[in-house]
């Protein structure tokens, strides 16, 4: 009786281990039949192993549901398929655009992307960078203005980086692709002017690329005649920055004659702009016109259907992308500079000044 109840149950000490482990390579190769340095070259894709051979291995993978350590195989190789990406705000929507730009290009290559929040390294002291080089990442990409470029330095020190969608830091090797920022501020400003405009204020954003922008937005302005009315407002890009902004340059409490435009840094401060009109009983774009930058998915919402600039995101990531895979095959070129050339899409929201 106990001999049969033994044999009844589950198979037991080594037995059972064994039957619980995943497949590993010896498993492969004995279902196959080959040597276990076959299957690594079929797991490699090398050319010399027959279609016959290949075939055995292939189906023994399969029906072992075999996956290859990973972990192993790039200490082998010395390559992770990894690469790391920096990003300056997760909650801009612009920055999300161009990440599936970026990650079109390393997916079609076989890379991976790994992430880690910019602001976040800044609050908690934490070295993203440092991180990143410890898990042995291929490349790194910083994506906008970051709070810490001694650490990015340092990092490109020791990695293949590009940074995307700013202008700083320029360092030795380090290929940088962004927007034609102030372009695209003349873009907005003139196409303002053009329909009559002429108090057109501008709302800040900050780093290098709110520095641009407000150098394309004063160009104009002082190109056509226009530089007593230039006025603007910092703002820290979100929408409630736009907002507190645009209560102060629209609700009368900084002196002299509203304004009947208001170019925004970026889509989200123009948002906070269309909900301080509404406050205020402007109608827009009846009685204000309003340009936001960057013509993310916010733009497009229907409802609110902004005249933007289009800073061509997805295009900026994969351009990026292609530049790191570049850098990865020729570490010591020159540092290479793209801009990516704006156009304005026009909307719901701009139209001729209302009759005085």
């Amino acid at each position: 009786m106990e001999r049969s109840n033994k044999a009844a149950g589950k198979p037991a000490g080594r037995a059972a281990d064994v039957a619980d482990r995943p497949p590993t390579i010896r498993s492969v190769a004995e279902r196959a039949g080959v040597s276990k340095s076959l299957v690594s070259l079929v797991l490699r894709g090398a050319p010399q192993v027959s279609d016959a051979k290949r075939a055995a291995v292939l189906d023994a993978i399969r029906e072992l549901d075999y996956r290859p350590n990973a972990a192993a195989r790039s200490l082998v190789a010395r390559r992770t398929h990894t690469v790391g990406v920096l990003l300056n705000d997760m909650r801009n929507p612009w920055f999300v655009e161009l990440l599936d730009g970026l990650n079109s290009v390393l997916h079609a290559h076989g890379l991976r992307m790994l992430m880690a929040d910019g602001r976040l390294n800044s609050r908690t002291g934490e070295d993203f960078t440092r991180t990143f080089t410890e898990l042995r990442v291929d490349g790194l990409v910083a994506v906008g203005t970051l709070p810490d470029t001694g650490a990015l330095a340092e990092a490109a020190g020791r990695l293949p980086t590009v940074v995307a969608g700013t202008h700083d830091p320029e360092l030795p090797r380090v290929d940088t692709i962004a927007n034609d920022d102030e372009r695209g501020a003349r873009l907005a400003t003139e196409h303002l002017i053009a329909l009559g405009h002429r108090r057109i204020a501008h709302i800040m954003g900050q780093g290098s690329v709110g520095a641009l922008r407000r150098r394309g937005y004063e160009g104009a302005m002082r190109e056509h005649g226009l530089e007593d009315g230039v006025v603007m407002a910092p703002s820290d890009g979100t929408e409630e920055g736009g907002y507190r902004a645009a209560v102060r340059l629209l609700g009368g409490t900084g002196g002299g004659e509203r304004p009947t435009a208001v170019f925004a840094f970026n889509d989200m401060a123009a948002v906070g702009v269309l909900s301080a009109a509404q406050e205020l009983g402007l109608d827009v774009p009846g009685g204000l016109s309003l340009v936001g930058c960057d013509n993310t998915h916010l733009s497009r919402i229907r409802h609110l259907w902004l005249t933007t600039v289009n800073n061509a995101s997805y295009e900026v990531g994969r351009r990026a992308a292609r530049c790191l895979l570049d850098r990865m095959d020729r570490p010591d070129r020159p540092a290479e500079r793209q801009l990516v050339e704006p156009s304005l899409e026009i909307r719901g929201t701009t139209a001729a000044p209302a009759p005085r």
